[in-house]
């Protein structure tokens, strides 16, 4: 097979870390290649380093492209040269038509004029290349994630793409669009474009994947043939280690009853007519795990928020126990004092503050904790954050660190360690472990089964079945806004779950 693409010893440090050493990748014409490894590995260092976002001279190594050398010092350099690369946060203009979007800054114009005839000509073209049946000029904030996936993709599409770069593609869908996407990379390789993709999720590496990449601490670990390979194998050279037990056994023991929801209704904050959360009551003991289980669009997280200081919604109804006590959760800082903390599944926009630090992150939630009379006690902040810093693990030289600068599973700790210092009984969450590595993943979940231990009340939300089979004691199933039945974890199948979302 012909090389495409060559990357040969790159190194790139940043102040005090060497985020890159001596890194090697080949990637052959015409092939999907799967670039793997754990949150903070390096994976997107190095595509930034491709794609010129880090400009040659930033960094030492050569890369080959094309079958010369490339010295790309911008974006639009790489660009220039059929690579594109789509980031997990999808870079479009909500406010803008998908037509907009896709020739935004390659705009169609004749004299500064914009051609819009031409302009939605080609988006219908394009937009059929990936399967997308919406009008050109749909407003972007319109369509779910997963057909902007689709406009990102298209978009790479108009610049003439040889080289398509994905970054976590499916991180954020639901599964149906996640094979939607995984097929249409498929498509696009038989037309002869060359695909590098980045994902944690193994079992969508192993069905797309030609060849698999694995880098480890900033460095190429293996490079594997994807046939007949092993997700095992895979995340065996990710970790350095055997995780041959992906969940970590807990005792499952469950206590006294910590909260219990009766007959909670919640009606859409925009469309008043609209019921999204309909009669649901569930209830979690102390040192349990309860799973929500259910498909994207299904009210989990609407429920949550709900519950959370009734943060989402409106007209809502229903009663709250915590330990037989009915509670006020009308407002969050009410909900918190009742006991409750809720992780959000989006923790970039709504669980931290990237531009601070990890100190001012860990006692947000709970600033009274470090104050008197209004006034900070920074010695004892830095303190907090500590211990917190300890307890969980966090990957960081500094609790001053700024928490954008952190890998996805560390940021998620400084959100756990977030709640925690708010010393809860019931701990929401809300997709824990979106978007983080394997080996992230079960420290998480280590850290789930702590908290089970010292009896908090769990509930967690997520996408990821095999996820709510290992960790969970009950699974309730949500469809439509409604709970549709409720499962012992250690009677319960992917099957058996999906089959109760299918059947009512």
């Amino acid at each position: 097979m012909t090389v495409l693409l060559e990357m040969r010893d790159i190194t790139k440090e940043f102040p005090g870390v060497k985020a890159l050493d001596r890194v090697n990748l080949s990637v052959a014409q015409g092939e999907i290649h799967a670039i793997c490894g754990e949150n903070g590995a390096g994976k997107s260092t190095l595509m930034k380093v491709l794609s010129g976002v880090y400009p040659v001279g930033s960094y030492d190594g050569e890369i080959h492209y094309d079958g010369a050398l490339a010295e790309f010092k911008t974006l639009s350099d790489s660009e220039s040269r059929g690579i594109v690369i789509i980031h997990q946060e999808l870079a479009l203009v909500p406010q803008l038509s998908i037509a907009e979007n896709i020739f935004l800054g390659n705009e169609r114009a004749k004299s500064g004029v914009m051609q819009w005839q031409e302009t939605f000509s080609r988006t219908v073209d394009l937009l059929a290349k990936v399967g997308l049946r919406d009008a050109p000029g749909t407003l972007v904030d319109k369509i779910g994630v997963g057909k902007q996936q689709l406009v990102e993709i298209a978009k790479a599409l108009s610049k003439h793409v040889k080289l398509l770069i994905l970054d976590e593609p499916t991180a954020a869908l639901q599964e149906n669009d996640s094979r939607k996407l995984l097929d249409l990379m498929l498509e696009l390789k038989a037309q002869g474009v060359t695909c590098i993709i980045i994902s944690h999720k193994l079992g969508e590496v192993r069905y797309v994947a030609d060849t698999v990449t694995v880098i480890r601490d900033g460095m190429t670990v293996s490079r594997l043939d994807a046939k007949g390979l092993s997700e095992d194998a895979i995340v065996r050279d990710m970790v350095g280690r055997d995780m041959s037990a992906r969940y970590p056994e807990r005792p499952r023991v469950a206590g006294e009853m910590v909260m219990e929801v009766e007959g909670w209704n919640v009606w859409h904050p925009d469309h008043a007519e609209r019921q999204v959360i309909k009669n649901i009551s569930m209830n979690v003991r102390a040192g349990e795990v309860v799973g929500i289980a259910g498909v994207m669009g299904s009210g989990r997280t609407e429920l949550a928020m709900s519950v959370f200081g009734k943060s989402w919604g409106r007209n809502i109804s229903g009663t709250l126990k915590v330990h037989g006590t009915p509670v006020d959760v009308s407002k969050v800082d009410r909900a918190i004092d009742a006991g409750l903390a809720y992780v959000t599944e989006d923790r970039k926009s709504l669980g931290l503050i990237l531009d601070e630090t990890i100190r001012f992150n860990t006692t947000l939630a709970h600033l009274e904790g470090v104050s008197s009379k209004g006034v900070l006690r920074e010695a004892e902040e830095t303190e907090v954050a500590e211990r917190y810093r300890t307890a969980l693990a966090t990957r960081t030289p500094s609790v001053m660190q700024k928490v954008g600068n952190l890998s996805g599973g560390n940021q998620q700790k400084v959100v756990l360690a977030k709640w925690l210092f708010t010393e809860p009984e019931v701990l929401i969450l809300d997709e824990p472990t979106r978007g983080i590595d394997v080996g992230a993943k079960y420290e998480i979940y280590s850290i789930i089964n702590d908290l089970s231990a010292q009896g908090k009340a769990v509930v967690m939300i997520s996408s990821e079945m095999p996820e709510l089979l290992g960790m969970c004691d009950r699974i309730y199933v949500m469809n439509e806004g409604a709970f549709v039945g409720e499962l012992d974890a250690r009677e319960a199948t992917q099957e058996r779950i999906m089959s109760l979302i299918v059947t009512e």
